[in-house]
């Protein structure tokens, strides 16, 4: 099952995800996309470590997500990535602007043959005021549209908003 739990900053989406992991009783990889460049991130990337299970495995990709979830989705496990947008950010960033619709087309691609349990967690960065500067209007961009194919492929699709889970597609939580 694919699973898409969208929400704006400090919402509880990682926090649902994570529930929804140790709620399956499976293994679980967690899968992160984080750059941790600063001392901010580098809080932030402490924070996810400490609530995560020791025995949870960990794989740190900020590039070849399609990749990753090829080579360890399985029938028995449960796979969690958090989160889209650093992600995307991440693509953005490189030098090579064909980065980000070789990868984005590939994950795309790639979601129909995965078997297990994969959830992906993103920033829900469309709700807000439209940025003024021509990256960040792109980012938002992205984001909507990579979270609207995302929908379209996944069986549940959830808005996290003050640590409550709104289900949008499929069974409810």
């Amino acid at each position: 099952m694919l699973q898409l739990i969208l929400g704006g900053a400090r919402s509880g989406k990682s926090r649902l995800a994570e529930t929804l992991a140790i709620n399956s009783a499976l293994p679980v990889t967690y899968i992160a996309t984080s750059q941790p460049l600063d001392g901010e991130m580098n809080e932030r990337v402490a924070h996810h470590r400490q609530r995560r299970p020791a025995e949870w495995g960990l794989i740190e990709e900020p590039i070849e997500l399609a990749r990753v979830l090829r080579e360890n989705a399985a029938p028995d496990r449960f796979l969690l990535v958090d989160c889209l947008t650093l992600w995307l950010t991440n693509l953005l960033m490189l030098e090579n602007p064909k980065r980000l619709t070789e990868e984005r087309e590939a994950l795309l691609q790639t979601l129909a043959s995965l078997p297990g349990e994969i959830v992906f967690v993103s920033n829900e960065t469309g709700l807000g005021v439209v940025p003024l500067g021509e990256l960040t209007r792109r980012y938002v961009d992205e984001a909507g549209w990579l979270h609207q194919a995302l929908a379209e492929r996944c069986q549940r699709v959830v808005l996290t908003v003050a640590g409550l889970p709104l289900t949008l597609k499929g069974t409810a939580l």
